[in-house]
């Protein structure tokens, strides 16, 4: 199981370097999640899977996403796992919850980082005016 594991989450984390931003978010968010998850609940019960997942979703959130994106990233992959471990829990056990980790820290993650490309309107295209007295015009 611990090989499984292993090498699923190597190839994942491998996969991301050829996928889009959103991609990589939703990826870091749902691994970590789910890898906090499973951590979590072995040390803490169904508490500590939520407070793991939402833990793990945040940082494999924000390790994945490009700066600038790292924030919003990193709240959405943290809800959406922690949230997503409750819910799974309750319908599936710790395998649900586990799942439900996985799907709300990628759907999260994904959401977040989205969010960011939306709120990215500060960058101005025009040119910039230099009020130096060098650059005054002589008559």
């Amino acid at each position: 199981m611990r090989k499984t594991l292993s090498v699923l989450t190597l190839s994942l984390l491998a996969s991301v370097a050829m996928a889009d931003d959103n991609t990589n978010a939703a990826v870091g968010g749902g691994l970590g999640g789910a890898l906090g998850n499973v951590v979590g609940g072995a040390l803490g019960g169904s508490t500590g899977a939520a407070i793991g997942a939402g833990v793990g979703g945040a940082a494999g959130g924000a390790m994945s996403a490009k700066d600038g994106k790292k924030t919003e990233a990193a709240i959405g992959g943290g809800l959406g796992a922690a949230g997503g471990s409750v819910i799974g829990n309750k319908v599936g056990g710790s395998t649900g919850a586990a799942i439900g980790a996985g799907l709300g820290g990628a759907a999260g993650g994904a959401l977040g980082n989205s969010m960011a490309d939306d709120n990215d309107h500060d960058h101005s295209g025009g040119h910039k005016h230099k009020h130096k007295h060098k650059n005054k015009h002589r008559d």
